[in-house]
């Protein structure tokens, strides 16, 4: 579905692109191709291609992502990453030090323990949580995941485990922060 709305918002752009190339004067005959991957190759003049960019070649930029989707996106990196207790990256973890961790990567300080993240940013409902946000599990808040959409959690669980995703469903719920 992401890679249909991704082809969907590329299409539409190269079609705002071609549209308003029409209303621009012909300098020149002769048009360049222009080829977007998973759409086509499109004629363009090559003063409309300046017009856009500043120069003669049609730069598309990926959509801007959200600081939570960064975060969950960091983390879901690390699937598969052993487990090592007190480890915060970047090649092993224990479950603070993957939120840490993760957290960082987007430029967000959150502090190192479990405990310590059950008491800082915002508190979030189990029903408002948004990709990035970290869960704590277990009472005491001695387990803490980030959530990921869809019900579901990456997170480092144990020595026999290594990083991975899972149902947050399966495990019990303690509370819910939010650092970005």
């Amino acid at each position: 579905m992401a890679t249909t709305l991704k082809r969907t918002a590329r299409t539409a752009m190269i079609t705002g692109i071609l549209s308003a190339t029409a209303l621009i004067p012909a300098m020149h005959a002769s048009a360049d191709p222009v080829t977007v991957p998973g759409v086509g190759t499109f004629d363009v003049p090559p003063q409309a291609a300046a017009q856009f960019t500043g120069n003669a070649a049609v730069d598309i930029a990926a959509p801007a992502v959200s600081q939570g989707q960064a975060i969950a996106d960091s983390a879901l990196s690390k699937v598969g990453a052993p487990y090592s207790w007190g480890a915060a990256g970047p090649d092993s973890f224990d479950c603070s030090g993957l939120v840490h961790w993760a957290h960082a990567q987007a430029g967000k300080p959150v502090p190192r323990t479990s405990h310590d993240q059950a008491s800082g940013g915002s508190p979030v409902n189990i029903n408002d949580l948004q990709p990035g946000d970290v869960v704590l599990m277990y009472s005491g808040a001695s387990h803490a995941a980030i959530y990921i959409g869809g019900g579901q959690v990456v997170h480092a669980l144990n020595s026999s485990t290594p990083v991975k995703v899972d149902n947050l469903g399966d495990f019990p719920f303690h509370s819910a922060r939010r650092y970005h």
